[in-house]
């Protein structure tokens, strides 16, 4: 099964992490947030993988949000992200429903391909 990877495309952070996987001849699925809107089920398995809900704290999505972010309840968190994509923690990579990598970082993705 091929690696599928989250995010939106005009991304710096996802163009690195698509870049690497094409350099690597990694075959991955891309799926465009703008496009395809991430679902509650989505969220709610990147969450029990992050530990927390995949949310990106640096952005400006989230500095926006953040005060109506904050006062949500869990499930109206979860909503809001699939609304508000690009508060999402990105790209986010996967195969077979597991996540493998949030972010990128060159030295995660580079065990990838073993």
């Amino acid at each position: 099964m091929m690696m599928k990877i989250f995010g939106i495309p005009n991304c710096d952070t996802v163009k690195k992490a698509r870049t690497f996987l094409e350099k690597k001849k990694i075959s991955f699925e891309f799926i465009d947030f703008k496009k395809t809107p991430p679902t509650s089920a989505d969220i709610t398995r990147w969450t029990e993988s992050y530990g927390d809900l995949p949310v990106n704290k640096t952005g400006t999505t989230y500095k926006k949000h953040k005060e109506a972010f904050e006062k949500l309840g869990a499930e109206e968190k979860i909503s809001f992200l699939c609304q508000n994509s690009s508060m999402i923690k990105r790209p986010i990579l996967e195969k077979n429903g597991k996540v493998l990598a949030f972010g990128f970082k060159e030295d995660e993705y580079q065990n990838l391909h073993r």
